[in-house]
């Protein structure tokens, strides 16, 4: 029998729960987006005045091409998490473009036309500090890397480095910036702050030191902060405390110049740091001799050197931002002005003069719920007639990119905060008007007979209505061509769909951005900008009330809590609209540690926000007195837990009729030994539809089905590989009581579980097989059920039967969650997600702590399936085919109007949306099923009847007559 159990496993493996996706259906219930995230450098490809190009580099270590044309992405490189990846600079000219990443880890040059990679080098150790383009007589040829105590230069063709150096007296001097403009030298600059100036020129030849020169300099502190390079060789850098210009020579003997802006009329705003800059087309000539000096938060001022003086060319008061762009001979500036409440205007000055350049107006319209303009981007071009037109990105505070196209037509918009979504919810459609119409049909209670009658036949009317026009509405785009029809999706025609497919994705991104997105289509429907968010703070998002109150409105609640301070604020939102709520929320004067959804409502059916601060008080929204009186008569039922990591320490508390708090148990965990990682309750929304599960010999084993079980994880605080471990605690939420601990050891983190039903799924890290494992413990009460009714935390006599069983997996894991359906009659799925961007859908049942060693009679009779320790990972089994998400970070599911059928969106960089059929379609209809067919036979069925029937009255009348 042992021989026979591989290939039985096999068999059974190939048989059940095949699953695919055919080339027709790609897409057709499923989409992706791609992200960059917020751009740090952003290019546009100059080489020709055609071309569509536009390179960006990322806080989310993304370096990738766009299309200016639409917004699309022609490639995309994404470099590892975390400062590893991070990309310190970008640097772009001609086919070449070269990033430095890793805090000067690694050198690279990728070839814009492909996004191939043409080199890459490992640097020396030491920090990243600055970078630049070296050349001699027009022609780039170098690459200059300075670090903390050394310059090295390398080939711009492959990458090799020509001479290394380190730098002189870089134990005191801070060495911040390089600089090259095509003299045959490459320069660097350092400062000892508040102290003196040290430049060393070094010969692009050889490496040697040409000339080393320093300069009193009290009034600076960094280089990179306050000081441009302008002209042949001239560096300018700016300070507030002298409200001064100061003129420095890198290239000859001469003396600092001050100059101070008094003298032209100028003066730095209180409080303001100054900010100067400067351009250079060509990295092999000099800087232009004009340069921009940022008085204030609205106020520019272009300036040029000649022949050592200063002199203003525009004052630009207000005007916000600004930028350099150069096409062939000409270098123009980008001016960015407020024009009202809702708009800017874009206009361009000649570098030269500061003369405006006519018929160069853009009008920017501001987005009322986005963020202020921050950066610009500008790319420059000559026209027929030889005047200059241009194209302009605009950056927004919320990370968004807009592309603006002369005469301001708006191209495209790219929302890149949806590249760090922290948390959502799906929420269903509201009801159409015939829908609504069709639920007030059955009126209330009072109503009589008769109303009832022409309630039914008015809905009846409306109905037909409904249906004649979307008859005539199929047969008119049926005329069109098909490029003429349009589908868009938009918040007038959104509608609950039959089956409840189509659902309202509310998004909330880190940059405190909040999206409403069509599940169907992943078209924006709504966004809102929350300004102010402090960039650590944590959201949690609730839905106090769904669309099923008509005529009541959807409500979403927010809460944006600061992590240093605990200070909170509450957004009250209508989720299906995006607009704020009527309703205002209280005010957070205290520091919330804790926030639950209760299933209480008040008399506008809104659950009940309960919020305990520091000090334990307990505050509810809504407030109102209906409310307050349900919270006094369910007081003693309302049980809460707070947990302390710092501390170790997990508490349980319970809500007494006067409204403030009472600990009834606490776990407290030794913090020299272990941490707690996360903790974790069953989702509110879950539905079980089985109490137990039949054995092979047709009795029951029940399953412990206690609502208030927390699964607790720790990790152990010392790193050594043979003293590491993960545990988990099942606690009770009510009573505080250890249902069951178990200890993984020579384990480690991050770890991954789900909390569903009665079993918990855990994934780690193995320190002792070097491997990624599962775990997986469920809880039984036995062969008899202790109480079929109700379930109560303080009447259970009996300790639940624990199986545990644990599995070998192959690959890293990096998130996890598992399927909802509306019933909880579907098989249970885990959505497993991988770093390569790949999900999983593993069925339960291979997770199964049941599994025989040797298969039997009643094992079979099951469906067990005999015990294998390398899970298995089938490439049928992934969901999203190639559409892979990168850097996923969380998966969310949502039941839908069927049965079968689990809605899924997996979020990271990208955004992918699907379904997927735990337990195939069994309530629905297939694609392919042939209606023409069944309709065809089942008329032939009915024609051949009434035939067959006359026919046989015929025969009998004849009968009758003979």
């Amino acid at each position: 029998m042992a021989k026979h159990l591989p290939l039985y496993a096999i068999l059974f493996l190939g048989i059940s729960l095949s699953e695919a996706v055919f080339e027709d259906q790609v897409g057709k219930f499923d989409w992706r987006q791609q992200y960059v995230g917020n751009v740090r450098f952003a290019y546009f490809d100059t080489q020709s005045q055609s071309s569509k190009k536009l390179f960006l580099a990322t806080e989310k270590n993304v370096f990738a091409s766009l299309n200016s044309r639409n917004g699309d992405l022609f490639w995309r490189h994404v470099d590892k998490a975390g400062p590893k990846g991070n990309i310190d600079t970008l640097m772009v000219y001609g086919q070449d473009a070269v990033l430095v990443v890793g805090d000067g880890r690694l050198l690279r040059s990728w070839d814009t036309n492909i996004g191939g990679l043409t080199w890459e080098v490992v640097l020396d150790s030491g920090s990243f500090q600055s970078s630049c383009f070296a050349g001699v007589q027009e022609s780039v040829r170098y690459v200059a890397v300075l670090k903390q105590t050394t310059i090295s230069l390398h080939y711009l063709s492959n990458g090799h480095q020509k001479w290394i150096e380190n730098l002189a007296e870089s134990d005191g001097v801070h060495y911040r910036s390089v600089y090259s403009w095509g003299d045959g030298e490459v320069y660097a600059v350092g400062v000892v702050p508040n102290s003196h100036l040290n430049f060393v020129a070094y010969s692009l030849e050889d490496g040697e030191v040409i000339k080393q020169r320093s300069i009193e300099a009290p009034w600076l502190s960094a280089v990179p902060d306050s000081c441009v390079l302008v002209g042949a060789g001239q560096l300018v850098c700016a300070d507030l405390a002298t409200q001064s210009l100061y003129l420095l020579s890198l290239t000859k003997e001469t003396p600092v110049n001050q100059i101070l802006l008094q003298s032209m009329e100028l003066e730095i705003s209180a409080g303001f740091q100054p900010v100067l800059i400067s351009t250079q087309p060509n990295p092999a000539d000099s800087p232009r001799s004009e340069f921009f000096l940022q008085l204030g938060p609205d106020h520019h001022i272009l300036l040029q050197i000649n022949n050592g003086l200063v002199v203003p060319l525009r004052d630009f008061k207000p005007a916000f931002l600004v930028s350099f762009a150069t096409t062939g001979e000409k270098t123009v500036a980008a001016v960015m002005a407020p024009k009202n409440q809702t708009a800017c205007s874009l206009n361009l000055f000649s570098a030269d003069s500061g003369r405006r350049l006519l018929d160069t107006t853009v009008i920017f319209p501001l987005d009322p719920n986005g963020g202020k303009p921050q950066r610009l981007f500008v790319h420059a071009f000559l026209k027929k007639d030889d005047s200059v037109g241009y194209r302009v990105v605009v950056q927004t505070e919320d990370h968004a990119l807009t592309f603006i196209q002369q005469p301001g037509r708006v191209v495209w918009t790219r929302e890149e905060a949806l590249a760090d979504v922290v948390t959502m919810k799906m929420v269903d459609l509201p009801l159409t008007g015939t829908q609504a119409e069709l639920e007030g049909e059955f009126g209330k209670k009072a109503d009589g007979l008769l109303s009832m009658v022409l309630k039914r036949l008015s809905s009846q009317i409306i109905l037909l209505q409904a249906w004649l026009a979307h008859l005539w509405k199929l047969f008119y785009d049926a005329r069109k061509p098909r490029s003429h029809v349009k589908n868009e999706v938009t918040i007038e025609n959104l509608s609950r769909d039959e089956f409840n497919l189509q659902k309202m994705m509310v998004m909330v991104t880190a940059s405190g951005k909040l999206f409403g997105i069509d599940s169907k289509t992943g078209t924006i429907l709504w966004k809102h900008y929350l300004g102010n968010i402090q960039p650590n703070a944590v959201f949690k998002l609730m839905v106090q009330r769904t669309t099923a109150h008509f005529p009541h409105p959807p409500q979403c609640t927010l809460l944006i809590k600061d992590k240093d301070t605990g200070l909170a604020t509450l957004h009250v939102f209508n989720p299906i609209f995006g607009r704020k709520s009527h309703i205002t929320p209280p005010t957070l004067s205290r520091p919330v540690i804790q926030s639950l959804l209760l299933p209480l409502i008040d008399q506008d059916y809104a659950k009940v926000l309960l919020l305990v601060d520091d000090q334990y008080k307990v505050s509810a929204f809504p407030s109102t007195k209906n409310v307050l009186q349900q919270l006094q008569e369910m007081a003693s039922s309302i049980y809460f837990y707070l947990v302390d990591s710092s501390h170790g320490k997990l508490a349980g508390y319970r809500l007494r009729k006067d409204l403030s708090t009472e600990l009834i148990w606490e776990v407290v965990l030794p913090t020299e030994v272990q941490r707690i990682v996360a903790v974790k309750g069953k989702r509110p929304n879950e539905h079980v539809h089985s109490q137990g599960r039949v054995m092979g010999d047709r009795s029951v084993l029940y399953k412990y089905l206690n609502p208030n079980l927390l699964a607790v994880v720790t990790e152990s605080t010392d790193v050594h590989q043979e003293r590491s471990f993960v545990g988990i605690l099942l606690v009770d939420g009510v009573t505080g009581r250890i249902i069951h601990e178990a200890i993984q050891r020579k384990a480690k983190g991050p770890v991954h579980f789900v909390h569903s039903e009665n079993w918990v799924v855990y994934e780690y890290w193995s320190t002792k097989s070097r491997r990624n494992e599962f775990s997986v413990i469920e809880l039984f009460e036995g062969m008899e059920l202790y109480n079929s009714t109700v379930f109560s935390s303080l009447d259970r006599p009996h300790p639940p039967q624990v199986l545990q069983q644990s599995y070998i997996f192959p690959s890293s894991v990096s998130t996890l969650e598992a399927t909802l359906t509306e019933k909880g009659i579907t098989s249970r799925h885990l959505l497993v997600g991988l770093p390569s961007g790949a999900i999983m859908s593993l069925p339960k049942m291979f997770l199964d702590p049941r599994r025989p060693e040797i298969a039997t009679e009643q094992s079979r009779e099951e469906n067990l399936i005999p015990y294998a320790p390398e899970m298995p990972i089938r490439p049928d089994w992934f969901i999203n085919y190639n559409q892979t998400v990168s850097r996923l970070q969380g998966i969310f599911t949502s039941p839908s109007g069927l049965e079968s059928t689990c809605l899924v969106v997996a979020y990271g960089l990208d955004i992918y949306q699907t379904r997927v059929y735990p337990s195939k379609q069994f309530d629905v209809l297939k694609d392919d099923y042939d209606y023409v067919l069944i309709s065809s036979v089942l008329f032939g069925l009915f024609f051949a009847t009434m035939i067959s029937k006359r026919l046989a009255q015929v025969k009998l009348l004849n009968r009758a007559w003979r």
